[in-house]
């Protein structure tokens, strides 16, 4: 019997520039094929910014609250993840293929490699951004379980890595004040992980806004309840259990950790955050974009 080839850890790929994950990089070949539809959502982070939370929030809104129906698939088959690929699972295109219209899609990648069509189509953009300092935290952690990643080695040298931009998607400066600048030519809702965590119905209504939709306030209130932290963690449907081990480690870290912001400071010595300010400070300069790393 033939040997499965060992998938776990492979170096990241250039692709115009951008280093992705192996198999992301080879998704994005079949990903030219794909044509976007006008009544098409996307949601765009950068990793570990609440991409799982928003895709909820909006998946709940899509089936009016009725839970049952978000508990009919896990999250990443009710929201196909574009590049997605890993060895035996199912593609995002793959599983995009017997998404029902209105379809909710989700993306990581920078505007370099985002499909052309999307933003032909005027496809309606919800951007969640979060602080960089706990983005590189949480992406640490991630790349620690999450097999699919090189290995990160020492919180020093991944954090390194994370201010040079040479983790996969790249730069996190560069990928938020891209979509930032994007909203002001194409239909884009930019929302910020930190205003969720401080006030989420408010968050959910500005969501709604944008959409055009309206529902009933014991329905926005059931989301709000729903989608906390606490209850996704324990919903298997939401927090990646039913990926296996070989791909997500949950006995190293959990997918859904802590959720919260200012954990960085659990992390970051003295002279690491020092640092980690003058860097940040020189490649946001005469950015309008305002983050709060603590609330």
């Amino acid at each position: 019997m033939e040997q499965i080839p060992d998938t776990s850890r492979p170096p990241l790929e250039y692709v115009k520039g951008v280093p992705l994950i192996k198999y992301f990089a080879e998704a994005l070949g079949p990903l030219q094929s794909f044509r976007a539809r006008p009544d098409d959502l996307l949601i765009s982070t950068y990793p570990k910014s609440g991409t799982t939370w928003v895709s909820e929030i909006l998946d709940m809104i899509y089936q009016n609250g009725d839970l049952e129906k978000c508990r009919r698939a896990p999250i990443f088959i009710r929201v196909p993840f574009l590049e997605f690929k890993v060895p035996g699972v199912p593609s995002g295109m793959e599983t995009l293929k017997d998404t029902p219209a209105p379809r909710l899609l989700k993306t990581h990648l920078p505007l370099a490699l985002v499909p052309q069509t999307l933003l032909d189509q005027k496809v309606k953009v919800i951007y969640v951004a979060r602080n960089a300092k706990d983005v590189a935290v949480s992406f640490y952690h991630f790349y620690n379980m999450c097999k699919v990643h090189p290995d990160p080695g020492t919180w020093d040298n991944f954090l390194e890595m994370f201010m040079a931009g040479e983790v996969s998607y790249g730069p996190w400066h560069q990928h938020v004040k891209e979509w930032w600048e994007l909203s002001r030519t194409h239909p884009l809702l930019y929302l910020f992980y930190e205003d969720m965590k401080e006030n989420p119905k408010r968050e959910i209504q500005k969501i709604l806004k944008f959409l055009g939709r309206s529902l009933p306030e014991e329905i926005v209130d059931r989301i709000v309840q729903q989608t906390s932290f606490k209850e996704m963690k324990k919903n298997s449907m939401a927090n990646y259990d039913s990926l296996p081990t070989e791909i997500m480690d949950q006995s190293i870290s959990h997918f859904m950790r802590k959720g919260i912001a200012g954990d960085w400071k659990n992390t970051f010595t003295v002279a690491q955050n020092e640092r980690f300010d003058a860097d940040y400070a020189e490649k946001m300069a005469g950015c309008e974009l305002n983050f709060r790393s603590e609330l």
